[in-house]
């Protein structure tokens, strides 16, 4: 199938040639009416091959296979294949560029079909389909508002991660205000050192208080108490009266 389409493409288009006569194939260039001619058939052999399924294929032919491709999709908006119009040929070096004006139902369009100078091998086939100025400015501002809102969505995304940073500061300095009552413990071990320091330099005053307590509580010696410390008393004499 795929074979013998491309096989009758070929044909027309040597037909057509052909038709142009000696005068003809010597200048090179074709006519605008047997652009028609060819580029008509080439449409029509491209819309059946689409809707048929058959775009497949044509994966080992790219020029093909894409252009099967790009009509396809531009059917939706095309919406029903209704003829071709018209069309223009233009030469440029080695290859001959058929444009196509192709009627539909929604849209009208225009598939450019470009060839070697033999017609005999696809370069490449594009449709561009014709838009009015108010679908044109529609699609133009659809795409200027998604563009805008995701650049907002990014900054906002940026900003609350920015805020959030807030938070992770405070509940770092709630970790260390948690952490920071620890050392405190340290405090006793320095108290117990500081009364040892007082009493080994004052052990001469401590058995001095030692025994006149005993004296008082009538023991017989100091073996029942230990003076652990001996603090400086800021009461006056009058008030010890």
């Amino acid at each position: 199938m795929k074979k013998l389409l491309v096989i009758l493409g070929m044909i027309t288009c040597m037909t057509c040639l052909a038709a142009c006569g000696e005068e003809k194939a010597q200048s090179g260039p074709i006519s605008d009416e047997q652009a028609l001619q060819i580029g008509t058939t080439i449409v029509d052999q491209m819309n059946t091959i689409v809707s048929q399924g058959a775009i497949e294929q044509y994966v080992d032919q790219p020029a093909l296979y894409n252009g099967f491709l790009g009509w396809q999709s531009a059917l939706k908006d095309i919406g029903t294949y209704e003829g071709v119009s018209g069309a223009s040929v233009a030469f440029v070096e080695d290859e001959v560029a058929i444009t196509v004006n192709v009627l539909g139902s929604s849209h009208d369009a225009d598939v450019e079909i470009v060839l070697d100078n033999a017609l005999a091998t696809y370069i490449g086939i594009t449709t561009n389909v014709h838009y009015s100025t108010g679908e044109i400015m529609a699609k133009a501002g659809m795409n200027t508002l998604i563009g805008m809102g995701t650049v907002f969505a990014v900054l906002i995304l940026i900003s609350l991660i920015i805020y959030c940073f807030t938070f992770i500061s405070k509940f770092e300095k709630q970790q260390k205000k948690q952490e920071a009552p620890a050392p405190a413990a340290a405090a006793p071990v320095v108290e117990q050192a500081a009364a040892k320091e007082e009493l080994s330099d004052d052990t001469e005053l401590v058995a001095v208080i030692a025994a006149a307590i005993a004296a008082y509580e009538g023991a017989a010696s100091t073996d029942g108490f230990v003076v652990r410390s001996i603090r400086k008393s800021n009461k006056s004499k009058w008030q010890n009266a």
